[in-house]
């Protein structure tokens, strides 16, 4: 939606896809509960996305965890903020998507964003320090208090698919995610579940 940053972070103030980078994987390295995790967002055509801080927790069957917690600055061009609340990142095993979770502290009644997304990879930079690359896909699943579920976005994916050439396979591909997830999330499928509890409380100890 074009007011993704005010429904997920309140407050906020106003070329090709690229190439992986030596040593990423889809699957994390060596990561440590307690390490920094900076989440970089790229869209289609190579330009900058969201860049957010975080903490990792651990993992489970679902995928890798991240804590996001109060205060953190984050940034896109045209855009940086202070968080307002405690969020936990999944980072999942499979699929096209990264979910954001949110506890009531969350001032825009915000509960879940889920970010349709290509191209997942983890890189160690240094030493106790790793990135979480993704290609933003536009299309979204947002839980909010006052909304329930609904699928957002479809005007910038329609939008997009055109203005940056998106295969067709792929649009196919992430509408049926969007589809699949806006189920799961509505019959609170695992890990919409409430599985996320745990991990605000891992992130908050």
């Amino acid at each position: 939606m074009r007011g993704e940053a005010e429904l997920k972070y309140p407050g906020v103030l106003g070329d090709p896809a690229g190439e992986s980078q030596p040593g990423s994987t889809r699957v994390p390295e060596n990561l440590k509960p307690g390490q920094l995790v900076v989440a970089r967002n790229r869209k289609w055509n190579g330009k900058a996305h969201w860049v957010v801080p975080g903490r990792y927790l651990g993992e489970d069957r679902h995928g890798w965890w991240i804590f996001q917690g109060t205060n953190e600055f984050c940034s896109r061009p045209g855009a940086a903020f202070y968080t307002k609340s405690d969020a936990v990142l999944l980072v999942p095993r499979e699929g096209d998507w990264v979910a954001t979770f949110y506890d009531d502290a969350h001032p825009g009644g915000m509960r879940v964003y889920i970010d349709l997304a290509v191209a997942h990879e983890w890189s160690s930079i240094r030493p106790a320090v790793t990135e979480f690359h993704v290609i933003d896909m536009d299309l979204d699943v947002v839980h909010t208090a006052s909304r329930g579920v609904f699928i957002d976005d479809e005007d910038e994916f329609a939008e997009h698919r055109v203005a940056m050439d998106y295969p067709a396979v792929l649009v196919e591909s992430l509408q049926a995610s969007a589809d699949q997830l806006y189920q799961a999330v509505k019959a609170q499928h695992a890990p919409f579940d409430g599985t996320d509890a745990e991990w605000f409380t891992k992130g908050r100890s």
